[in-house]
């Protein structure tokens, strides 16, 4: 989590989480979508909701934004409870659904300007801030050009910038990249990443495992409707109980490089065989400073260092039974 990021989430501390959902079920018929998934998002923090589809996902953003209402539990966001009945408390989040939501034959810049007007900006502030936003999701360039002529990528980035030009205390992501090129995929999570470091609340869902790592200060696994597990990344991990490993490749007395390395606190196991220092160790990424010191120290030089972390996919393994994507 970035400095910034940190910044803001302290600064919100006093006044409690831009978003708390307790208890939230739903069901349709005899098919329980969504049973007692509750989570805080704070200013300044990504929460991620990771799981197949199907997992409830999108029912339960359905229920944060007062689209849907909740069979139970109940969604606070900054301080106001949230319904289907709540219009004005709803005017703090945005929300981009997975379905596009913009006019083709309009441009860019026009598709902003017209729902804008609707967010109530007046003419003056809404050609700044459509400027802002075309500079935001990367579309400056294109925004004289009809919307329907923009790639499916730069189609769901306008979609995305709609969300934005109110300025939402909080902004509901659903599966923002599904279908998008790489260019475009890019594109938006730098956009979400830019947007978490100036201030704001971001509840982004995915079933991308590499997206939910790379973006995410706190990841909550979802699946058959409940949520699993929630913390950090490295928190989530730790429920594996597996460990970092580490491969040093270099010249020297490796055996020397080795026996050194496993000299220090979080080093669980160390050797060398065919060129290589490989090791189990915990928190690799807080430990290798020390630990090339300390095996450069030894006579060994180092030529190249490879970290192989547990991931988001052996926690979902160990949590459901089964893989991500099954």
């Amino acid at each position: 989590m970035s400095a910034a990021s940190h910044g803001a989430r302290e600064g919100a501390a006093g006044r409690g989480p831009v978003l708390r959902c307790a208890g939230l079920a739903k069901s349709f018929g005899e098919l329980v979508a969504v049973r007692g998934v509750g989570f805080a998002v704070a200013a300044g923090e990504t929460y991620g909701l990771l799981g197949p589809n199907g997992a409830g996902k999108t029912t339960t953003i359905s229920m944060i934004c007062g689209l849907l209402e909740a069979d139970d539990g109940e969604v606070m966001l900054d301080g106001e409870r949230i319904s289907t009945k709540s219009v004005a408390a709803r005017a703090s989040l945005g929300y981009v659904p997975q379905e596009l939501a913009i006019y083709p034959d309009l441009s860019g810049s026009e598709n902003l300007t017209f729902f804008a007007e609707l967010y109530g900006l007046g003419r003056a502030q809404a050609r700044v801030r459509v400027d802002e936003i075309l500079d935001v999701i990367g579309l400056r360039d294109r925004g004289g050009d009809p919307a329907g002529e923009y790639s499916g990528g730069m189609q769901r980035r306008l979609n995305i910038g709609i969300g934005l030009l109110h300025r939402p205390a909080l902004l509901v992501l659903d599966e923002p990249t599904v279908g998008v090129d790489p260019q475009s995929r890019n594109a938006i999570l730098e956009a979400v990443e830019r947007l978490s470091r100036e201030g704001m609340a971001v509840l982004y869902t995915t079933h991308y495992m590499e997206e939910a790592e790379r973006l995410c200060d706190r990841i909550g696994i979802m699946d058959a409707g409940e949520l699993k597990a929630e913390g950090t990344r490295r928190e989530l991990v730790s429920l594996v109980g597996e460990h970092d490993r580490v491969t040093l490749a270099g010249a020297g007395d490796l055996q020397a490089g080795a026996a050194a390395a496993g000299g220090l606190a979080r080093v669980l196991n160390a050797g060398a065989q065919d060129g290589m220092i490989e090791l189990l160790v915990d928190d690799a990424r807080g430990l290798l400073p020390e630990l090339l010191a300390t095996v450069a120290a030894s006579g060994v030089a180092i030529s190249s260092v490879e970290v192989q972390e547990p991931n988001l996919e052996a926690v979902f393994l160990h949590l459901t039974g089964r893989a991500l994507r099954d």
